[in-house]
């Protein structure tokens, strides 16, 4: 039997795109027969404050939908400070590492980038229990930091371009969430062994037939006529937020028309003083809710919102937010070119594109969905079918299984 630890900073309860990528994974190779386990930190994110049931030293060990998951600290602070930042990563880098060095030893060592820094411990955690390293890539960092401009010192760049080469080399298999990464990391080092480790969706769990509507509508004020535009998601830097928020003024006369963001991230304080000095009434934002609520949410809405901000940087991405939507019968309307843009758009005709940060061209789109209700029925229908065929994570788990298998044959 493979034995697989996946180490990641990010996980369950928390809410997020990678803890439930990782969760999912985690649950189904269980259900395949690998004996996985999990290490991580006390779940803290997004509000930076430890929940209440972790406090206190409790619940460090658990076992959550099979899987032993092992806690260690990590240093929490609602500052968004560089140095408040570099602390939340570094601490949990150490204390991961003293905690992981005790579990014994696996075949695999799974870790999650970014945060690029954990890559420090787990290279010498995948030392110290015999396992060999995968380096799961989510994001290109540091070059999207770097790019985005969310990190400009040059030599902290450096450094992480340095660390970056240094996991690589090491790993005895590279994991990309996109093709985009897959094929940018085959660029730069042509000698990595790589595997593209793609998101997905629960098609049963995301399945509009099997979800009860749970009076989201009428809770929030919302008529049965209103043409609801989603957004779910990290309110954050790369997503270019403000796109929704000037399209909106710009369809004011539309009154069935609304905008919703439910989130929550860095941008939310930015994003709420911009609709408050745009005067925008059609625009509402929600906190971000668990699991469990998703499916209903979206079954309520009509449109699913998935906008990036205009980089070469994002041709490959595929952002998580998109498979649930797809998967409940909901058209896109998606401002990310790219590899996106080729699978859902011109693959499978499951919404329309706009020019990523152009809100006239995002205007014009919303004008034509929310004029025509059976092109988003016909769009909804093409997007599930295309999820189910090529993104169903049961599929995804069981093609890495086959890969674990191989590598773990080779001597």
């Amino acid at each position: 039997m493979i034995r697989l630890l996946i180490h990641t900073q990010y996980y369950p309860p928390e809410i997020g795109a990678p803890q439930n990528r990782l969760h999912e994974l985690a649950v189904r190779l269980k259900n395949i027969g690998v004996e996985v386990e999990v290490l991580t930190a006390l779940p803290n994110y997004p509000k930076m404050e430890v929940q209440e049931a972790y406090k206190n030293g409790k619940n460090r060990e658990e076992v959550v939908d099979s899987v032993p998951v092992h806690r260690s600290w990590i240093y929490v602070s609602k500052s968004k400070g560089i140095i408040s930042r570099l602390l939340n990563y570094f601490s949990f880098v150490w204390s991961s590492y003293w905690r992981g060095r005790k579990l014994g030893n696996f075949d695999f060592l799974l870790v999650e980038s970014p945060p690029l820094f954990l890559g420090y411990s787990a290279m010498r955690l995948a030392k110290k229990l015999n396992a060999k390293l995968i380096f799961n890539v989510s994001d290109l960092w540091p070059e999207s930091a770097e790019k985005l401009g969310i990190v400009t010192n040059q030599r902290l760049l450096n450094l992480a371009y340095s660390l970056e080469a240094k996991c690589y080399k090491n790993a005895t298999l590279v994991t990309g969430q996109t093709e985009g990464i897959v094929n940018d990391i085959k660029q730069r080092f042509p000698d990595t062994r790589l595997f593209w480790l793609p998101n997905g969706v629960d098609v049963d769990f995301y399945n509009p037939e099997q979800v009860k509507s749970s009076g989201f509508r009428s809770r929030n004020g919302f008529d049965p006529s209103d043409v609801l535009f989603f957004y779910g998601g990290i309110l954050g830097h790369a997503q270019g937020l403000e796109v929704i928020l000037h399209a909106a003024t710009s369809v004011k006369d539309l009154e069935q028309v609304h905008f919703i963001l439910q989130g929550a991230g860095p941008e939310k304080d930015k994003l709420l003083q911009l609709k408050e000095s745009l005067n925008l009434s059609n625009v509402h934002f929600f906190d971000p809710v668990g699991k469990l609520e998703m499916p209903a949410i979206v079954k309520s809405i009509d449109v699913a919102l998935v906008p990036l901000k205009n980089l070469p940087l994002f041709q490959g991405a595929i952002p998580s937010k998109v498979f649930e939507s797809l998967a409940m019968k909901k058209p896109l309307l998606l401002g990310v070119d790219g590899e996106a843009k080729m699978h859902f758009i011109d693959k499978a005709e499951a919404g329309l594109f706009f020019e990523p940060e152009n809100h006239e061209d995002l205007a014009k789109q919303v004008r034509y969905l929310s004029m025509y209700p059976e092109k988003r029925i016909e769009m909804g229908e093409k997007a599930r079918e295309y999820v189910k065929t090529h993104f169903d994570r049961n599929n995804i788990a069981q093609r890495f299984y086959d890969e674990l298998t191989i590598i773990h044959t080779i001597k």
